[in-house]
């Protein structure tokens, strides 16, 4: 609050509405999404560190890079809750999220959430090349555009399609390097894409309730409890080797090649776990969705990890 705000009853001005008064910063940090900005900056940043030319890139332009990735990230989270404030007040998880709990007024969030993305994709532009500053861009614009006003309200294949927009950072990470982008960064890129559908759909086996009192057609909602279980079988499975690509296309070595194969074969068992979870006839799980959310829990770990095994492959090994 401003030290010059009157009190009511002084006289001058009405005081302006709570939503509208100074924020707390963290209600503005909360509107940037943190958590999830966490591994887009540490996919990012991997992607980063093991393209070619790395170690001479200067520090600070790789620093500045790395926080454009950051501010985009947070720009495309500020403008997702701007969007979807209506359907986060309805949602248990979501209800206190700054603006439908009214301590951030929907305009100031767009127009916070706009800046921010013209900023960190102009700065990006200054301090490293076109292609990375657009490839941001891109990132943005299909997060918001594609993801949050168009797919994720109208088709369960929303995270599917969707998870392009996440798995843009390494590829963001790589371009700022190279000015270009190879066979590698489409394969950290297909990484995550596949990562993508099976981390959410396990989130949402246990927050279905809340998707569909949104009206949001997650596939839990919109095909059941049991085709989601298969679904996350699915891709999987479709993951699992791919994380071995970058051993297979000789970009890694084999210390890689061992924790990707111990991590798919993982990932696989927590699939597993999750299609054969006790059901009752409807498909609903009879555990309180423990598998599922022990899924979701290796899941984070699941990106960190592999991701951080690349990188140290690539600069402590010498790959």
């Amino acid at each position: 609050m401003s030290d010059t705000a009157l009190e009511p009853g002084q006289g001058g001005a009405a005081p302006l509405p709570a939503s509208h008064d100074m924020s707390e910063v963290r209600d503005w940090i909360a509107l940037l999404k943190p958590r999830v900005m966490t591994l887009v900056v540490f996919s990012g940043v991997v992607g980063l560190l093991v393209a070619p030319g790395a170690l001479a890139m200067p520090p600070v332009l790789a620093v500045t890079a790395i926080l454009c990735i950051a501010v985009a990230s947070g720009a495309a989270g500020a403008i997702n809750m701007w969007f979807d404030r209506d359907i986060d007040a309805v949602m248990r998880r979501t209800a206190k999220r700054p603006i439908p709990d009214g301590r951030i007024a929907p305009r100031a969030a767009l127009a916070f959430g706009i800046w921010l993305a013209v900023g960190s994709v102009t700065v990006m532009w200054m301090a490293t090349n076109l292609a990375a500053a657009a490839i941001l861009a891109l990132s943005i614009a299909f997060y918001v555009f594609v993801y949050t006003m168009w797919l994720k309200r109208r088709t369960p294949q929303n995270i599917v399609i969707g998870g392009a927009a996440g798995a843009f950072p390494p590829v963001i990470g790589w371009a700022a390097v190279t000015g270009d982008v190879t066979l590698v960064p489409i394969i950290l890129f297909a990484i995550v894409f596949a990562w993508t559908p099976p981390h959410f759909w396990a989130l949402s086996l246990w927050a279905h309730d809340d998707y569909a009192r949104a009206g949001v057609p997650m596939l839990p909602v919109t095909a059941g409890a049991r085709e989601t279980r298969r679904q996350i079988m699915f891709y999987t499975v479709l993951l699992a080797p791919l994380g071995l690509a970058p051993w297979l296309v000789g970009f890694a070595g084999p210390a890689y090649a061992a924790v990707a194969a111990v991590l798919g074969a993982m990932f696989l068992r927590h699939a597993l776990a999750v299609l054969r979870d006790a059901q009752d006839e409807a498909g609903r799980s009879l555990t309180r969705d423990a598998p599922a959310k022990a899924c979701f829990r290796f899941s984070l770990y699941y990106l960190f990890v592999l991701f951080g095994a690349l990188a140290l492959d690539r600069l402590v090994l010498g790959a």
